[in-house]
Order: C-alpha cells, then sequence, then structure tokens
C-alpha cells in the first residue's frame, strides 16, 4: 500500500487494463490476476511462452567498499563468495532463527549488489538491511520504483528474446545477469525464473515498460506469446515445487524447518544476524526431524486449500501450505508439512480434511513438475 492507503500500480497498469485483465490486491500492488483463461496461460508457459509483469518485486540496491561484508552479515548465504554477474537465492533471518524472507542477490559489480525481495516484505528487508548496516562502509537504497520488472518464461522464451537483443544469452547461465539491451531498452537480463521453465527477468526503467512489453508481445506473436497473471503464477510454482512467502516460509519456520538449511552457510566468515539460533535448529533438525515439506497428489477431485488438516489413522499429522488443481498433471496438488514419519513417497493411509472429509492424497516428492533438458 502507498502510504494513503490506496493500492500502488505498476507502469503497466493501464495496458493490461486495456487487455482486460481481471485485477487483485497483491501485497498492496494492483495486480493482474489473469487476463483469460488461467489453464490456457499456465499451459503456455508450459509448452511456449508467457510474458509477466512483476514489477511489484522489492529491489533494493547496496552499494559501498564494505556492500559484501554487510551482505555476509545481514543475510545466512556466502555474498562475499558470488562473482560480479552472478545471483544467489538467499534468505534473510530474525535472530530467533525465523525467515523473514527469501530474496534473490545479484552481484551487479565489485562493490554493487541488488537484492531482490517479495513484495510482501519489500519493506521489513529494507528496514532489516538498513538496521543492520550499522557500522558497515555501505549504504542501502531503496530503488523500488527505479524499476519495472518483465519476465519472458517458457521453452521459446530464449528464441523470443534472442530476436531483440544482442546480449550473449547462450552465455548466460541460469542465476545470472548481465547488462543488455533489448528492443533498444537498457535493461538487466536475469536468468533465476519461478515458474520451473527456462525463462529471463528484464529489469529496466518504469518509462520503458510499456514499449519493451510491446516489443515482445509483438515479437512473440508467432512464438504462442501470452500475456500471463498471478494465478497462474502460482500453479506454475506449485508444480515447480517452488516456495511461497507466507504459505511454505514464514518467521515461525527457521530455513532447517522449511527443508532449506543448504541455504544457511556457517562455514562464511564472522558472524551473522541468526547465527546461534540457527545452529541450534540444525542440530534439532539432525536429531529430530521437524515436519517435513512433501508433495500431495488427488485421487480424487477435491481441491486442498492453505490450511487444511493433513491426516492419516484419524490423526492430523500436518497441514496443507498450498493447492491447487494442476493444470499438467490433471489433478490437485498441494504442498504440505508432516510429521516426518509420514513424509516418505507413497506413505500409506495419507489424506486432506476437505470440510469434513477424509479424501486420500498420494505422498510424492518434490517437484511435481521437472523439465526436460
Amino acid at each position: 500500500m502507498s502510504s494513503t492507503g490506496e493500492l500502488r500500480h505498476t507502469a503497466l497498469d493501464a495496458l493490461h487494463r486495456s487487455l482486460g485483465a481481471t485485477m487483485t490486491d497483491f501485497a498492496g500492488w494492483d495486480m493482474p490476476l489473469r487476463y483469460g483463461s488461467e489453464r490456457d496461460e499456465h499451459t503456455a508457459v508450459r509448452t511456449k511462452a508467457g510474458l509477466f509483469d512483476l514489477s511489484h518485486m522489492g529491489e533494493i540496491t547496496v552499494t559501498g567498499p564494505q556492500a559484501a561484508a554487510l551482505l555476509d552479515y545481514a543475510l545466512v548465504g556466502n555474498i562475499g563468495g558470488v562473482k560480479p554477474g552472478r545471483a544467489r537465492y538467499t534468505m534473510i533471518c530474525r535472530a530467533d532463527g525465523g525467515i523473514l524472507d527469501d530474496l534473490i542477490v545479484y552481484r551487479l559489480g565489485e562493490t554493487e549488489y541488488m537484492v531482490v525481495a517479495n513484495a510482501s516484505n519489500a519493506q521489513v528487508v529494507l528496514d532489516a538491511l538498513a538496521e543492520r548496516s550499522a557500522g558497515f562502509d555501505a549504504e542501502v537504497r531503496d530503488d523500488r520504483d527505479a524499476y519495472a520488472l518483465i519476465a519472458v518464461q517458457g521453452p521459446q522464451s530464449p528464441g523470443i528474446l534472442k530476436s531483440l537483443t544482442d546480449a550473449d544469452l547462450d552465455g548466460l547461465k541460469y542465476y545470472a545477469g548481465l547488462p543488455g539491451t533489448v528492443a533498444g531498452v537498457p535493461a538487466l537480463i536475469a536468468r533465476t525464473g519461478y515458474t520451473g521453465e527456462d525463462g529471463f527477468e528484464l529489469f529496466v526503467k518504469p518509462e520503458h515498460a510499456v514499449e519493451l512489453w510491446q516489443a515482445l508481445t509483438k515479437t512473440g506473436e508467432g512464438a504462442g506469446l501470452v500475456p500471463c497473471g498471478l494465478s497462474c503464477r502460482d500453479t506454475l510454482r506449485l508444480e515447480a515445487g517452488m516456495p511461497l512467502y507466507g504459505h511454505e516460509l514464514s518467521t515461525s519456520l527457521t530455513p532447517f524447518d522449511a527443508g532449506l538449511g543448504r541455504v544457511v552457510k556457517f562455514e562464511k566468515e564472522g558472524g551473522f544476524v541468526g547465527r546461534e539460533a540457527l545452529r541450534e535448529a540444525a542440530a534439532r533438525a539432525e536429531q529430530n526431524p521437524p515436519r517435513v515439506l512433501v508433495g500431495l497428489v488427488a485421487e480424487g477431485r477435491r481441491v486442498p486449500r492453505a490450511g487444511y488438516a493433513v491426516v492419516a489413522g484419524g490423526e492430523v499429522i500436518g497441514e496443507v501450505t498450498s493447492g491447487a488443481p494442476s493444470p499438467t498433471l490433471g489433478k490437485p496438488i498441494a504442498m504440505a508439512y508432516v510429521d516426518a514419519a509420514h513424509a516418505a513417497p507413497g506413505t500409506p493411509g495419507v489424506g486432506v480434511d476437505i470440510r469434513g472429509s477424509h479424501e486420500p492424497y498420494e505422498v510424492v516428492a518434490l517437484p511435481f513438475y521437472k523439465r526436460q533438458k
């Protein structure tokens, strides 16, 4: 929300409305939920290409001689070890180890980083980084208004983008970013993705967003590119087993509780916020595993939703964190935290309590969907 309590709008707002998008309030932003059929949008990303406005994400720039040292202290990852031009998935935690947000950090130069936070947590992350910067020769800058963010996702996305840029897309690895020009617009071209498909994120100045969107739309027409809303983004990331803050991640969970302890780098030099609490959480997870994040696939047609109880033998053994019909599998699916004793794929007798009825579900390993390389 803006300070006046009104919804914020991206630079592409009028364009979304001209395309007939159904808009929704997402983390204080008025965002496109869908343009037509969310199933068709989902399928386009899996088979051809989809175009997303992600300008609600929160960009925070950290610069200065001690930018790396600050980020190593403030975040759980080894950010100083990231080479210029590369990116890293990491988290920012509270002193008690609870997850404040999951982040992607791009190293843009020797002493310049861009931290990308979830829209719902951008202010929290900005405030935490500013507070943790005390004593470091580094500047934390709120750059949320400096960028629009457009993503092209799907198997046809490299071909579409190649015809609009002379940047070396073939040399751009997964979790990397490079400056370039796309359709004449200066951009940071990244390759991280949140759909399970190959694709690119284009960080540009807001005043260039419409021009870039229209160029991508025109070039992508023959390749089946369609505009996509947040609804299919959610089903795509769910199929790919990717966590969403507020569902699979929260301040009540540590990275070890979430099965993402690998992002915590105890071996990096110096202390970092949450280190002691996270050491204890790691030891706890090893001796007495907490609930484990698993996939659930419905045997019937009823769709599980976040908060529904997972049951076995008449006992509650866990809770659904995300659920939706899967266009790719043709069945309802869910991610859920369940007791370790019931977490093995194929564990019999597991169900979801859907309005008092215990619907049978198969426990499967995540992700539900993996693209063919």
